[in-house]
């Protein structure tokens, strides 16, 4: 059953209240605010791609903070093993009995800073989790909390010892984005409050997080046309068939897209969803998605290069109101 009107309005004051208080701890950053709580409010997971210093860890409280939610903060290094992730069982000399000890993992919101330091068998601890919201050790399943969300960076600039992630593990990523740098603006009023630098400390929790799972729900049952759903497969279709392409947009990331296009709507107070609102998305959504063809690479095409050329070939359908 599709959602109303006035379900598209409630979902969209509370939307533009949390962007409102994120953006009190992550200055002149709207769009990447809105792009954070959409990929929160579909179910999915971010990553981040920017330079230290431009706020990533900010963001990750301050969503934390505004949803009554727990965050934790993981720093990748090659050293480090998937049980300093997930947690490990130990044995209990008292009792007599094995315990878990829950990792870092387990929080509502987690920071997993420069994702792509950590070794590929690290990286891969975090699949099961980010896909199927559980972790589990010695045979035994560990619900992770709901909401759930994985804010991963990684640094573009110092690659030497990394390791990249993999195409199966970028697709698990609903929207990759930046926050890049703040206006000059806004670097002042940052620079005129660097005596109190965390900002999210000051943000108060407007919503719960059984809430945020009531009204990701909301979001879920808006309603999409199955011709701005045909309009989805054609576009990813296009990236596929793209020269530059080695590997174009998957099942998993046109689904991605439906999720997200959906509460991208409801967050403008709409209870449907435009083909104007795929174009919206479709870069932070599929951006990392795209394989390029090496000699196509080599020759300067780019990913942006493949959605803006599936965007112009393939027409957008009238969708009446």
């Amino acid at each position: 059953m599709s959602i109303t009107a006035e379900d598209a309005t409630r979902f969209s004051q509370t939307f533009n209240g949390l962007v409102q208080s994120v953006a009190k701890a992550l200055l002149d950053k709207e769009h990447v605010i809105r792009l954070a709580l959409t990929t929160m409010f579909a179910g999915g997971h971010l990553l981040l791609e920017d330079a230290p210093g431009t706020g990533k860890t900010a963001l990750a409280r301050a969503i934390a903070a505004t949803i009554n939610g727990s965050n934790s903060r993981i720093q990748f290094t090659p050293d480090m093993l998937p049980s300093d992730i997930t947690g490990v069982n130990m044995y209990d000399q008292q009792s007599g009995q094995w315990r878990f000890h829950a990792g870092p993992i387990f929080a509502e919101i987690v920071l997993a800073d420069e994702i792509n330091r950590a070794s590929p068998k690290t990286q891969s601890a975090l699949l099961e989790v980010m896909e199927e919201a559980q972790v589990t050790v010695d045979g035994v399943t560990h619900p992770a909390p709901r909401p759930f969300m994985v804010i991963a960076t990684q640094n573009p600039i110092e690659q030497a010892g990394t390791y990249p992630l993999p195409e199966a593990q970028l697709d698990r990523f609903l929207i990759k984005t930046s926050v890049g740098y703040p206006s000059r603006a806004a670097t002042v009023d940052i620079l005129d409050g660097a005596a109190a630098p965390d900002r999210s400390k000051l943000l108060r929790p407007l919503l719960s997080g059984e809430q945020v799972n009531l009204l990701s729900g909301v979001a879920a049952r808006n309603h999409m046309d199955r011709a701005v759903l045909d309009y989805v497969a054609a576009l990813a279709e296009a990236t596929r068939e793209d020269e530059a392409s080695l590997l174009g947009v998957s099942t998993r990331g046109a689904i991605g897209m439906v999720r997200c296009a959906r509460v991208w709507a409801a967050a403008q107070g709409r209870n449907y969803v435009l083909p104007d609102d795929v174009k919206a998305l479709a870069s932070p959504v599929w951006g990392h998605r795209v394989v390029l063809d090496p000699d196509a690479s080599f020759s300067g095409a780019t990913t942006a290069g493949v959605i803006a050329r599936a965007l112009s070939s393939v027409p957008a359908p009238a969708v009446g109101v």
